[in-house]
């Protein structure tokens, strides 16, 4: 079984309400050092597969087609062999 970890983010230019929301909270608790926050979202994936590049394969069309939006997102993954875990 493997385990492939994705995690996703607004590209550069494109409008991060929540990033602002979460820097405007910080400010008012007092960390005004922090200049901008980026949100974005990470997503844990358990599947079988024969081999890491197929698992690897299959996560990358996952992200294309569902987890990640080309237009204004993009993505990174990792996958693991992994044995005995399960995701709740």
């Amino acid at each position: 079984m493997y385990k492939a970890a994705i995690k996703v983010i607004l590209k550069p230019g494109v409008l991060d309400p929540q990033g602002k929301a979460v820097a405007s909270g910080l400010a008012s608790l007092g960390f005004s050092q922090v200049k901008s926050v980026r949100v974005g979202k990470y997503i844990e994936v358990l599947l079988d597969a024969s081999s890491q590049q197929e698992a690897a394969a299959q996560v990358e069309e996952m992200a294309k087609r569902l987890l990640a939006n080309p237009v204004i997102e993009h993505y990174e993954l990792t996958v693991e062999l992994v044995e005995g875990e399960e995701l709740v």
